[in-house]
């Protein structure tokens, strides 16, 4: 046996082993596609067969299979029969408590044989392997883009038509994916229901656990190809390669600015609409971002969460103690790409390459003279105001 999964019948197991020896011997007569179980065929059969009989009496959504619709209305009646007896979530389906079950089990039975990589399920194998073949069958009829599935493509289409066809029903706001919108929903219910097992601290949706497991592991798996630095997500390599190509793909269609970073542009187009969304409850001052008001809550409860394992100075920002862990290491991460010299800071380098391109971004309202830093016209605008600084 390969993975010794255990089956109460024979034929369980048959089907099973067709799914290692990678057999399918059940052919489509229409469209030659082939699969491992009669079954299987079966169900496909039916996309061939158009009429679709089965109507619900609610939305009228026409399904071919009785079970189908049976499925269906399950999402009308709020029905999830199917309880998980580790963490108590309920399934609408039994192949979804039983998939689900493998998060608690951590069985990966399905194993590329090409880079050993496991998955849960076997469709996830199946959009992996694609990534080894470097297929891309699905291409965007708007921008050429091309993707490995069939769902990427139809996600990516939302971006050209900017539908949002999913809505939250507390605060109307609209997503272009079913799951975003489950992930809003925690927000409003506050569930949070991933744990984690070294600390025990909670978080609503599992990527958030994931990112935060890592500051257990300490593990950097990925480094930048160009200056070696190296990173704990890929997601944060991505990001910081643009550095390197300058790419700022992402403009804001106001003002034509240019971003890396999709949350950048975000956070930018919150200067155009002016909203702030986000009020603290103590003293009900807004912030546009979530961030802004999580900081300032800290000015509220007076919390240090941050600590240097060196020294054991507290900080209230995640930032400060960065920058405050340079005065230790003496580190200059910073690299001007003129005279090559080297800063603590990323400000810092900032204000310097101004000495280089002559730039003089700050400018007085009143007499038009300009300057490099906003701290020299600071200065110069007590010339007017007649203040004399102590």
């Amino acid at each position: 046996m390969t993975c010794e999964k255990t089956f109460t019948q024979g034929g369980h197991l048959k089907d099973h082993l067709l799914i290692h020896a990678d057999e399918r011997p059940c052919q489509c007569d229409d469209c030659k596609k082939r699969f491992r179980t009669k079954n299987d065929l079966r169900q496909h059969m039916l996309t061939h067969k158009k009429e679709k009989t089965h109507r619900c009496d609610v939305c009228e959504k026409q399904f071919r299979q009785s079970e189908h619709l049976k499925f269906h209305m399950m999402i009308h009646t709020n029905q999830k029969p199917y309880q998980c007896d580790v963490c108590t979530k309920r399934f609408r389906q039994k192949r979804t408590l039983k998939q689900h079950m493998l998060i608690h089990t951590e069985e990966k039975p399905y194993r590329c044989n090409v880079c050993e990589k496991q998955f849960r399920n076997g469709q996830r194998l199946k959009i992996h392997l694609l990534t080894h073949a470097k297929e891309k069958p699905y291409r965007c009829d708007q921008c050429e883009k091309q993707f490995v599935v069939k769902k990427d493509l139809k996600i990516h289409i939302l971006t050209h038509t900017k539908e949002k066809p999913h809505r939250c029903n507390v605060c109307e706001k609209g997503f272009s994916q079913g799951g975003s919108l489950k992930t809003h929903m925690l927000t409003h219910t506050k569930e949070k229901l991933h744990q984690c097992q070294v600390c025990e601290k909670r978080f609503i949706i599992s990527d958030q656990l994931k990112k935060h497991m890592l500051t257990h592991t300490k593990e950097k798996l990925y480094p930048c190809n160009v200056c070696k630095k190296r990173f704990s997500r890929s997601e944060s390599r991505k990001r910081h390669m643009s550095i390197h190509t300058n790419e700022k793909p992402h403009r804001c269609v106001v003002c034509e600015k240019s971003f890396r970073l999709i949350e950048s542009l975000k956070r930018h187009m919150l200067t155009h609409t002016k909203e702030k969304p986000h009020q603290c409850h103590v003293c009900k001052r807004r912030f546009s971002l979530l961030g802004n008001l999580q900081m300032h809550n800290i000015t509220h409860t007076n919390e240090k969460p941050h600590e240097c394992h060196i020294c054991k100075k507290r900080f209230s920002r995640v930032g400060n103690m960065k920058m405050h862990m340079l005065t230790h290491t003496k580190e200059n991460p910073h690299q001007c790409d003129v005279c090559w010299k080297r800063f603590g800071r990323v400000e810092y380098l900032k204000m310097h390459m101004l000495t280089h391109t002559k730039e003089k971004p700050h400018q007085c309202y009143i007499c038009e003279k300009r300057f490099s830093q906003a701290g020299n016209l600071n200065q110069h605008m007590l010339t007017h105001t007649k203040q004399i600084p102590r």
